[in-house]
């Protein structure tokens, strides 16, 4: 955000509800578009992750320039996240990932995983923060729209991720939005180890 605002973007960080179950991903769409408002032009979304579910409701609630995926989970229609990690054998591809890396066979290590990339004080500070306990409420309820919106998307992913490696996300990409990916450095939190880098694309893709 800092990065972002400097270089003059007008951009909104947004925290969902994540820890009421009462919020479902219409709730998180309506969360978004509340802090959008009501723009002067068609804004550029980002999301990352999960928030590739969210996403395009919003585009059908505000104007939208284009969708910025950051590792994302594509879904389709009637998936529910719950249902995505078997559909698009996610845990397969992590684990062979795994082994090819030299990691062995093991599980995914929540913290080790995810922080790999990012400097110690920067991974230390994400940890001290309070975290709230994400609701299964919008990870089962199945993705409500008949195809992805017609909005121009971009689609940004860490070659390091271990959590959806680099021929894993290229693979589903492809299959679910028809695009290529533009890869960067980083793993799955490449907002946190490269945010530089991260940055400057959207700030290309946004046309700034």
């Amino acid at each position: 955000m800092p990065l972002l605002t400097a270089a003059g973007a007008d951009a909104v960080a947004v925290e969902l509800p994540a820890d009421d179950d009462s919020a479902d991903l219409f709730t998180y769409a309506d969360v978004v578009s509340a802090a959008v408002g009501q723009p002067l032009e068609p804004v550029v979304l980002v999301a990352q992750s999960m928030g590739a579910f969210t996403a395009p409701l919003v585009a059908g609630q505000v104007p939208t320039a284009r969708i910025v995926l950051v590792n994302p989970m594509v879904p389709r229609p009637g998936e529910s996240a719950g249902q995505w990690w078997a559909a698009t054998g996610q845990s397969q591809a992590m684990l062979a990932n795994f082994r090819r890396i030299g990691l062995g066979d093991r599980g995914f290590d929540e913290v080790e995983d995810f922080f790999h990339d990012v400097p110690a004080d920067v991974r230390d500070e994400a940890l001290r923060q309070p975290e709230k306990d994400q609701s299964d409420t919008p990870f089962e309820q199945p993705w409500p729209l008949d195809a992805w919106p017609d909005v121009p998307t971009s689609v940004v992913v860490g070659r390091d991720d271990r959590l959806f490696p680099l021929d894993f996300q290229r693979r589903v990409v492809r299959e679910r939005l028809g695009l290529d990916v533009d890869v960067m450095a980083g793993g799955h939190l490449n907002s946190l180890s490269q945010p530089s880098e991260l940055a400057r694309r959207l700030l290309v893709l946004s046309g700034s």
